[in-house]
């Protein structure tokens, strides 16, 4: 057997949720391009595709929406366990421990309102952390709003502009699932042993802490920042491309052109940030970044990913950046559940192999 590090181009499972296609630039949620979901549909109908397999008549809709609605209350062992924890521990660790907390029993077989308990309340507890840390009132959650305005909602106390609330609806969609990666595998390797589906996402979320994974949009305001003008973006790229180091938001392991999920959020967050010096940066440093990615690394067919106008869209809604990944995982989180559904109602243990290295037997 071929040994393959990282178990790139293995099939490991068969899935309905998701089909991505790199060669062409295509990201599918059942029979659905994903694109076209962030420019026509909200978060919860998109759910809603991802779990029972169809799009929503009116009525589940708003059945969804109102059980939705009615988990976002954080549980009073929560709020305990929020409070008792070390100021200084990052917001990923913090939500981690939560979600395994959350259910004193799980069981087996994974429920849908399970899979609506943790998707819901993801949203309440990064807002309840983010604003005891800043020593500002909690903001309990308003059922008159949908799932992201609410969460928008949630973090500053006031009603979120509609033009915020698009553009974040569009990032939730366009994230809420992308086939088999690192912590969905984690989530469906848990989810194989017949464990719960709070561990399963706990796993994931582990798996999405790591910088390697969940961490690109800061990396990409870093790099916006230090670059700060039109002038000096072709030396600054320049220097890095001599140094060998890596453009943040600039290519995909999967996509080898243009990732439809950046295209998207780019379109979306230009109807806001058209006129916004900061997003004009942004638009310079992507055109001269693929150009000179081209030059140094030709064939290899680099452009920008997702994570870059992911960065531009936190920018423009003002999204502290200490939230980044944690927003990531409050879209992720729905298709995690669909995952480790999936998983239950066909299920089987993985269990691959290894090879040996080490010495032989003396």
């Amino acid at each position: 057997m071929d040994f393959r590090p990282g178990l790139e181009g293995v099939i490991a499972a068969q899935t309905n949720l998701s089909s991505v296609d790199g060669e062409n630039g295509r990201l599918i949620f059942r029979g659905y391009r994903a694109d076209e979901l962030a420019r026509k549909y909200m978060f919860e109908e998109v759910v809603y595709l991802l779990w029972y397999g169809e799009m929503p008549g009116q009525i589940e809709l708003e059945k969804l929406k109102r059980k939705l609605q009615e988990a976002r209350k954080l549980p009073a062992n929560i709020v305990r366990i929020m409070d008792e924890l070390p100021e200084n521990m990052e917001m990923m660790a913090v939500l981690r421990t939560c979600i395994s907390s959350l259910k004193a029993k799980p069981e087996w077989p994974p429920t849908f309102e399970e899979a609506i308990h943790i998707t819901a309340v993801i949203p309440t507890i990064l807002a309840y952390r983010y604003r005891s840390l800043h020593r500002l009132e909690f903001i309990l959650p308003d059922h008159r709003l949908d799932h992201v305005a609410n969460y928008l909602y949630m973090l500053t106390g006031n009603k979120p502009k509609e033009a915020h609330v698009r553009v974040m609806n569009a990032y939730f969609v366009l994230t809420a699932e992308h086939g088999m990666n690192a912590a969905t595998f984690t989530s469906r390797v848990i989810a194989s042993t017949e464990s719960d589906l709070f561990s399963a996402v706990t796993g994931a979320i582990g798996a999405m802490k790591g910088p390697l994974h969940g961490g690109a949009p800061t990396g990409v305001i870093s790099m916006l920042n230090e670059i700060e003008t039109a002038e000096d973006t072709e030396d600054w790229l320049r220097r890095k491309l001599n140094n060998k180091e890596k453009l943040m938001g600039f290519g995909h392991r999967v996509y080898k052109t243009n990732d439809p999920r950046a295209e998207a959020l780019r379109d979306v967050t230009e109807s806001l940030s058209a006129n916004d010096d900061w997003f004009k940066l942004a638009r310079h440093v992507e055109d001269t970044a693929i150009r000179l990615l081209e030059e140094y690394k030709p064939g290899r067919r680099l452009y920008t990913n997702v994570e870059f106008y992911a960065a531009a869209s936190f920018k423009a809604v003002d999204l502290p950046e200490t939230l980044y990944t944690p927003t990531f995982t409050a879209s992720r989180a729905a298709g995690w559940c669909a995952h480790v559904l999936e998983q239950a109602g066909n299920n089987r243990i993985f269990r691959p192999l290894s090879e040996y290295t080490g010495p032989e037997s003396m």
